[in-house]
C-alpha cells in the first residue's frame, strides 16, 4: 500500500480569525473564487502553518503571512500580493485592488492598518496572537 500525501494548496492566508475587521476582509476579497486553490488558517489555532511561520520568527501579530508555493510573505507584502492576485470583481475588490497595487503605498498605509487592528482588539478586550510567545 503507498502512502499518498494530499498535495497541500498552493496558496495559504493565515489571519487573525478574532480580528473583525480581518475577518470581514477575507470574506468580502472572495478569494477562493478568484485564485483557486486557498486555504484560510486561524492565526489564533494550532496548525502546522501557524508553527512554521513561529519557526521562522514571523510574528502574526504584525499581519497576516502568505504563502505562495513554498515561500512565506508577511505583513504589507502579503496584502499587496493579494490585491494582485484580486480579479477586481464587486467594488470592495476593485477598492482594495487599486489602494494595494503598489507596494510602497501598500508599505506606507499598513502600519496604520495593524495599528488600527491592534486598538480594535484593545477595545474588543481580546488577547494578541502572540506565536512568538513573547512576555
Amino acid at each position: 500500500m503507498s502512502s499518498q500525501r494530499t498535495p497541500r494548496p498552493t496558496l495559504t492566508l493565515v489571519y487573525d480569525g478574532e480580528c473583525p475587521l480581518c475577518r470581514q476582509f477575507v470574506r468580502l476579497q472572495r478569494l477562493r473564487r478568484d485564485v483557486g486553490d486557498l486555504a484560510l488558517i486561524d492565526a489564533r489555532q494550532e496548525s502546522d502553518a501557524r508553527r512554521e511561520l513561529s519557526e521562522q520568527g514571523i510574528d502574526l501579530d504584525e499581519g497576516v503571512a502568505l504563502r505562495i508555493g513554498e515561500h512565506w510573505v508577511h505583513g504589507s507584502e502579503a496584502l499587496h500580493r493579494l490585491a494582485l492576485m484580486s480579479t477586481g470583481s464587486g467594488l470592495f475588490n476593485r477598492l482594495m485592488a487599486r489602494l494595494f497595487a503598489s507596494p510602497e503605498r501598500t508599505a506606507r498605509l499598513y502600519p496604520w492598518l495593524r495599528r488600527g487592528r491592534a486598538l480594535l482588539l484593545r477595545l474588543l478586550g481580546r488577547e494578541s496572537i502572540n506565536n512568538l510567545r513573547r512576555r
